[in-house]
């Protein structure tokens, strides 16, 4: 495996750097993905409710 793909391999999923914060997420479990999505439709479907 060449240096390149194996850095691309490693690589982060989800990356935030905002001033001092710095978020590295490898892998998200599913059921954050799943709840994530929920609260998002949720809240878009509140939202247009209002």
């Amino acid at each position: 495996m060449t240096q390149v793909q194996e850095r691309h391999k490693r690589a982060p999923q989800f990356e935030l750097r905002c001033g001092g914060l710095h978020v590295t997420v490898q892998r998200f479990p599913p059921w954050l993905l799943t709840l994530l999505t929920a609260a998002t439709g949720s809240g878009i479907a509140w939202v247009a409710h209002r």
